[in-house]
């Protein structure tokens, strides 16, 4: 499940007005799976996305240009592609309700290499019967990579939604070697 093009431009815009003064910062950071938009305040990662994905965001006017504030980020992406890294150790800050709250940080949970169903981490939550709430969670996750929701998978092992394609979904669990070659 993945926000609609015009319901992501109203979600930036509102997190962007509810800012207040904050500065909001971006930069775009090349990868093997296309070109990463990063941005946040300068002190916390608020967003991932990546080229063409299916809600990547507008930019603001108010944006500015800046990749200092994610020169960690970055390198901790590369190692990652270059396999020396299986996990983040990065300031975040994604923005959503209370639910998708605990859903994200739940998959901070799933290691590299492992993919559990949306009823396991619905189940991990402590909701067995709230799979779909922690679909629509799961696919409003604003830190892809980092935040590992590529990592949830359908209940019978078929890879399912995922706002980078499902091409990138499958690219990332080869890569975590969660699929087998």
């Amino acid at each position: 499940m993945t926000l609609g093009k015009r319901e992501l431009r109203q979600a930036v815009a509102a997190f962007t007005a509810s800012a207040g003064k904050a500065q909001t910062f971006y930069c775009i950071a090349p990868s093997p799976i296309g070109e990463l938009l990063l941005f946040g305040d300068g002190v916390a990662l608020q967003g991932l996305y990546m080229e063409s994905h299916e809600v990547w965001p507008q930019k603001q006017p108010d944006w500015v240009w800046n990749e200092a504030p994610f020169k960690t980020a970055i390198v901790q992406l590369l190692e990652y592609f270059e396999r020396r890294r299986t996990h983040f150790d990065l300031p975040l800050a994604p923005r959503g309700t209370a639910f998708q709250q605990r859903v994200w940080a739940a998959l901070l949970e799933i290691p590299a290499g492992v993919t559990i169903s949306y009823g396991e981490l619905a189940t991990r939550l402590g909701d067995p019967k709230a799979s779909r709430a922690v679909g629509l969670a799961n696919g409003r996750n604003p830190i892809s990579i980092i935040v590992p929701c590529h990592r949830v998978i359908g209940a019978n092992g078929n890879l399912t939604g995922y706002g980078g394609g499902l091409d990138r979904k499958e690219w990332l669990l080869r890569h975590e070697g969660a699929l087998l070659l």
